[in-house]
């Protein structure tokens, strides 16, 4: 046993230093601004919202833990450090008829391997919108489940008797089963709630359509070793689309594979990939997918796997797999959102969205919150989804929420920041703190007006309270509507010349109209 446990160790390692070197990247940022040790309901805790669900009232966001809205964004819950939840990241969220899943892990440095290890801590899911939760163990094999039958055949498999890289990256429902995807667990489904679950046999990658009446002669296993002489990319599980109550599409490190008759017990599967088929998707690495009813069209992010030729880009295909058609080549994307026959990709180099089907691709020219009038200073946006009120998109720097008024992105943006929250009004700090320019872009800085709306002067001194740089200048702060109302304003890290400083402590000083200064600190680190 402490053999296999040290093999998966070391050949997810090999593993992560090829086509998996990246992973689902964001997932790795599952705390970010996890330092803020005290936070407002009225918006997400954390500031990397990297999924979000939104039905009617009800949304669902992953940045720092789970988040629960119940009454479209008015106020949430969190439930990171609850129970039980506890500590544990978000992986994966899912929403069907009323029911909220979520899948849990944690990483941490193994030492035998001398890097960080993903280790799935289950699923939890909740009939009553979060206010009870029923918990379910990681789904692990048993040492002698070493054979699995798949209709006429009986095959070798490797039994996953561990946690580690075993962490659930998605999860579909059909009628009556909830579907998971991880990379080390595979594809498994499970008909009474986790209780027990059954491995999904897929092709291999030498292998393009299997059924239970075929005769099927490889081994089941990620990567080769003392079960199997080979691996296949096409067994790590990372996205999972439903389309309706029999046809499901699983994406892999190998492409993406589509059965039409997903309640059998045995499943027939079609593979797709980049080399099997005469207009294909992009890259074989198929992390992200989503369908939409409107258009009957899937999408998929599909990043370069192994193979030379392959390419980043969004895939889509209107006509079951049998074509793809490619759009935003070289792109990074991530999830999307749909508004009828409408599109949106998130990406790491910005927003986009067509209303003709990918043909042509809009972002907006700013997002600007209505109210504070600060931008939003992100290119990467994690995930998009439409409630038929609101657009709601997951950003690397905050949950943005747009509601479109006269065409396409003109409209009232509000951008949710979480920040800890102020108990005076002669109070401020700065964050994230330790400040690092070239990965955080900016540091916020949160002060208040006291309730009214003052000219306000923000200027930056360093240790030695040397002037550095003026960020505003008499500029109109404070909602004089709202005492309790509070504001921020942004540093780069630059001095007047706009160079870079130097590590170091730095300072600021507010002046608020005839209030009293109030001053603040700022660790910065190159």
């Amino acid at each position: 046993m402490k053999n296999t446990i040290l093999m998966l160790f070391l050949c997810f390692s090999f593993l992560s230093t090829n086509i998996l070197s990246q992973g689902r990247p964001f997932k790795y940022n599952l705390n970010k601004h996890s330092f803020l040790p005290k936070t407002n309901d009225e918006a997400p805790a954390g500031n990397s919202v990297q999924e979000v669900i939104a039905v009617g009232d009800t949304i669902i966001t992953i940045s720092k833990g789970l988040n629960i809205s119940t009454d479209d964004g008015l106020t949430w819950t969190n439930y990171y450090g609850k129970d039980p939840f506890g500590e544990d990241g978000v992986y994966a969220i899912g929403y069907n008829n009323g029911v909220i899943w979520a899948s849990t892990g944690v990483r941490y440095y193994d030492d035998n391997v001398q890097e960080e290890i993903d280790k799935g801590t289950g699923l939890k899911y909740s009939n009553d919108l979060g206010k009870t939760w029923t918990s379910i163990s990681q789904p692990i094999d048993v040492q002698a489940d070493s054979m699995i039958t798949y209709g006429i055949n009986n095959l070798k498999i490797l039994p996953i008797t561990v946690t580690q890289n075993n962490v659930i990256f998605d999860i579909g429902f059909t009628p009556g089963a909830v579907w998971i995807a991880s990379f080390a667990g595979g594809i498994r489904r499970s008909t009474d709630n986790g209780q027990t679950w059954q491995r999904i046999v897929l092709p291999s990658d030498s292998v393009n359509h299997i059924s239970p009446t075929d005769t099927l002669k490889y081994c089941i296993t990620p990567y080769g070793g003392q079960i199997c002489a080979t691996g296949s990319f096409n067994f790590e599980g990372f996205s999972i689309a439903v389309v309706n109550d029999s046809t499901v599409y699983i994406g892999t490190a190998g492409g993406i594979n589509k059965t039409t008759n997903a309640g059998a017990q045995y499943p027939d599967w079609t593979k797709f990939n980049h080399t099997n088929e005469a207009n294909p998707i992009s890259g074989n690495w198929v992390t992200y997918m989503d369908y939409n009813p409107a258009s009957s069209t899937l999408w998929a992010s599909t990043w370069r796997a192994a193979g030379p030729d392959e390419f980043y880009g969004v895939s889509a295909t209107t006509d079951g797999g049998n074509n793809w058609s490619i759009y935003l080549k070289d792109k990074t994307a991530f999830n999307y959102g749909f508004k009828n026959n409408e599109v949106i990709a998130t990406t790491d180099d910005g927003l986009y969205r067509s209303t003709d089907a990918g043909q042509t691709w809009v972002s907006p020219s700013s997002i600007r919150d209505e109210v504070s009038k600060l931008p939003l200073l992100t290119s990467i946006f994690y995930d998009a989804d439409y409630n038929g009120k609101y657009f709601w998109i997951g950003s690397d720097d905050g949950l943005v929420r747009f509601e479109e008024t006269s065409g396409i992105w003109q409209g009232n943006w509000k951008i949710y920041l979480t920040s800890q929250v102020l108990t005076t009004a002669d109070e401020t700090y700065a964050y994230p703190n330790p400040f690092y320019p070239q990965i955080d872009r900016v540091v916020k800085i949160k002060y208040s007006t006291g309730g009214k709306s003052v000219p306000v002067t923000i200027r930056i001194f360093d240790f030695g309270m040397d002037y550095v740089r003026t960020i505003i200048q008499n500029v109109q702060r404070g909602n004089s509507s709202n005492p309790n109302s509070t504001q921020l304003d942004y540093w780069d890290g630059r001095d007047e010349n706009h160079k870079i400083v130097a590590n170091g402590v730095y300072f600021y000083r507010i002046d608020r109209g005839s209030e009293s200064p109030i001053f603040g600190k700022i660790i910065l680190i190159r």
